[in-house]
């Protein structure tokens, strides 16, 4: 599983993850730092990433 970190989780994690998670990046790596929830979703989605986040109002697309 590849994990996507959100811009509200540190980009220093993925280095300590990348046993566990190969593959993990974060939004900063990818040029989605600020990019609206439905953008990430969606890169997410066509990339086989799983999104990781502490943001209590991630909008959920309205399909997935």
């Amino acid at each position: 599983m590849k994990l996507l970190l959100d811009e509200n989780v540190s980009d220093k994690i993925v280095q300590r993850i990348a046993d566990l998670f190969p593959g993990s990046t974060h939004v900063k790596a990818i040029g989605l730092k600020e990019a609206d929830d439905s953008v990430v979703w969606e890169w997410a989605k066509q990339h086989g990433f799983t999104i990781v986040s502490k943001d209590t109002d991630l909008s959920l697309p309205t399909r997935l």
